[in-house]
Formats: structure tokens, C-alpha cells, sequence
């Protein structure tokens, strides 16, 4: 493929802003995102901003008593506007942004800082309850039903274990109301598969540095594909079809970043597509091309999946600091958001994605 076919990655609109940016999240049904984090009062706070022929607007801005790390809007339906989001004191709260941020649910999650969350559930994105999962510096996974006060599922280190940080969580497996699964990644390597519907720990294994980022290629599927990026520039794509019972599950890795890769996301129109973001202020562009014969079979009689290759779309440097978050637009192929750690919001189109 020549260069002038190739897919651009092009910053449609940038803002800066006086707050350092932690998440971002489009807004169900409209044209419209959020931008959280916290204030250097250490306040937490909520922005929400459109875009007009002068670029990135602020609509309306939200304080909270503390500083804000990680949101999620996937635990309701796609008809309202409920954002979970995990604070830097190991509160969960959801609030509601079409209420003026009014609270509806409020819970002490963890001791300590919140890292992560994640959301399943509601119109369109999975069957079940509409659970979040969050991971946090005490070392704890909880799954929450909005309905409970307590977590209805919980992965804790054992007493006497050194406690590791759950920096990244998601939710995959969930193509009916009994199953479903949890994934969490710590900052010494480990990553642990958590069934639900079993209550037993599925897989792990440990990729020697710490996990910044790991996604399902698609929540609501039967398990497909799993990738895990690292603190030191690697990255990881499991192919999770097929688990071996001693092995686990085949994958490729790459190193092509050379610096931490602080997030996946898989394109919602094609989950065969996917971006890292680079500590160095880069988006990578990636396609998946399955082999073959997905499985093969080992000594053992028992199989294992035969991993794929990775084919690069595209590479841009947008910004001369980390990306720490990217998010596709779902509605608007193409069309994504990011945020990094020079304070900018960025709208960013991704061009012939439909040629791949």
C-alpha cells in the first residue's frame, strides 16, 4: 500500500487545559465528551465540552472533594448519562451529568488510591447486571453491583503476601447472563483471569514488567483476543480462543515502541484494528491477521492457539509528552479522543479505516 492510501492519523482539534487529565470518555448519544482529573487544590474534577467552529468547548465543569483517576460510562445503558469514576482516596462514586453531577451511588472502594475501572452491562455492550470492576494500590480487584453497598466479588492478596499495585482492569466473556470474566494487571508483571460465573482464578501468568493496559478485543463476545501492554515498551496479543491447561494461551509480542505503552483500544468497528500510546507521545495504528490454523496441537495431545501477526497501519507523534488515554469514538469511525500528560485534549480522525 502506497502512502497516499495509507490511513493518516490527523489532530483535528487540540485544548489545553489547567487541570492534569486523567480519563476521558464520549458522552452516550451525543457529540459530546468528558474530561476528568484533579486540580493542583487536589480537588477532582469534571469537564464536559462540544465542538464548534472554534474548536473544543467547555459546557460545563463539575468539582469534586478529591482528585479523580480513572471514569467509565460502560456500567449503564447507552439512554443515560451515568459516569462511574474511582478517586485518589479509594472512593467509587456514580454521578449523573445530566443532573448537575448528582450522586448515585457512593462507596469507600479500596484503601488507597483507585487505578482502574471498568464497566459491563447496559444497552448494546453486554448481558448481565450492570457491574464495575475497579483494581487499586492496596492490591485489590472488586467487582460492584450499583445496587449493593458491598462488593458482590472480590480478588485480594493473600495474608503475608506482598501487596502489588492493579494498575489496569477489564471486563470480557460476557455473551450471555452466566458468564463473564475479569482481567487485572499489576505493576510487578502478573496478570490474573478471574471467572465470575466459577468464582476461581481462570489463568495467570507474569510478563515481567508492570501492566499499564490490557482489553478484550470485544466485551460482549465469547473470549477471542487479549492485549497486554507493558512499562517497558512491550506489548503482548494473546490469542484466548483455546486455553491449554498447563501453557495457557499462545501469543505474539512486540517491542516496537521502545518506551511505556500506556494504553490498548481496540477500534469498536473492527476489533481486529487497535492503538497503542507511547510514553513518548505517540499513537501507533495496528491490524491483526489471524494464521492459518488457529490452533495447533502440542507433545501433550492437548492444544494450544497458534498466534497471528501484527501488520503497522500507521505511527504519529502528537504530543512531546505520554498519551495516557485514547478513546474511539463509537458512533463515528475514524474519530477518537486523547489525553496526555502536557494538559491536552486532542480530537484526533484516523482516515481509511474502512481499506483495512
Amino acid at each position: 500500500m502506497n502512502t497516499l492510501s495509507k490511513s493518516q492519523i490527523i489532530i483535528h482539534r487540540e485544548k489545553s487545559v489547567n487541570y492534569q487529565l486523567k480519563d476521558c470518555q464520549w458522552i452516550h448519544n451525543s457529540a459530546k465528551f468528558t474530561a476528568v482529573g484533579g486540580k493542583p487544590n487536589l480537588k477532582g474534577v469534571i469537564n464536559i465540552y462540544g465542538l464548534d467552529d472554534n474548536g473544543i468547548q467547555p459546557v460545563q465543569e463539575y468539582e469534586k472533594s478529591v482528585a479523580i483517576e480513572c471514569a467509565t460510562f460502560q456500567s449503564s445503558s447507552s439512554n443515560k448519562r451515568h459516569l462511574a469514576i474511582g478517586n485518589f482516596e479509594g472512593g467509587l462514586e456514580i454521578v449523573d451529568l445530566e443532573y448537575s453531577a448528582k450522586s448515585l451511588y457512593s462507596v469507600k472502594a479500596h484503601q488507597g488510591l483507585i487505578y482502574c475501572i471498568d464497566g459491563i452491562g447496559g444497552l448494546g455492550i453486554g448481558c448481565g447486571a450492570p457491574e464495575l470492576v475497579t483494581g487499586g494500590k492496596d492490591g485489590a480487584v472488586k467487582i460492584w453491583d450499583p445496587r449493593e453497598k458491598l462488593p458482590v466479588a472480590k480478588m485480594e492478596t493473600a495474608v503475608g503476601a506482598t501487596k502489588r499495585d492493579c494498575w489496569t482492569v477489564a471486563f470480557g466473556n460476557a455473551y450471555n447472563s452466566e458468564e463473564r470474566i475479569v482481567c487485572a494487571g499489576y505493576d510487578n508483571g502478573d496478570i490474573k483471569m478471574l471467572d465470575l460465573r466459577a468464582m476461581a482464578l481462570r489463568w495467570e501468568t507474569n510478563v515481567s514488567n508492570g501492566v499499564c493496559s490490557l482489553e478484550f478485543d470485544r466485551r460482549d463476545i465469547k473470549m477471542n483476543k487479549l492485549i497486554v501492554t507493558t512499562i517497558e515498551s512491550h506489548f503482548y496479543v494473546f490469542d484466548i480462543k483455546v486455553q491449554h491447561p498447563t501453557k495457557g494461551f499462545g501469543y505474539i509480542k512486540n517491542n516496537v515502541h521502545k518506551h511505556t505503552i500506556w494504553t490498548v483500544r481496540h477500534l469498536p468497528q473492527n476489533r481486529e484494528m487497535f492503538t497503542t500510546t507511547g510514553g513518548n507521545g505517540s499513537i501507533y495504528l495496528w491490524k491483526y491477521m489471524y494464521p492459518e490454523d488457529r490452533y495447533k496441537t502440542e507433545s501433550d495431545g492437548d492444544k494450544i492457539t497458534n498466534p497471528g501477526k501484527l501488520q503497522l497501519i500507521q505511527n504519529q507523534l502528537i504530543s512531546t509528552q505520554p498519551i495516557n488515554n485514547l478513546r474511539w469514538c463509537p458512533s463515528k469511525l475514524g474519530l477518537a479522543l486523547s489525553t496526555s500528560f502536557d494538559q491536552t485534549i486532542r480530537l484526533l480522525i484516523f482516515t481509511k479505516l474502512n481499506l483495512y
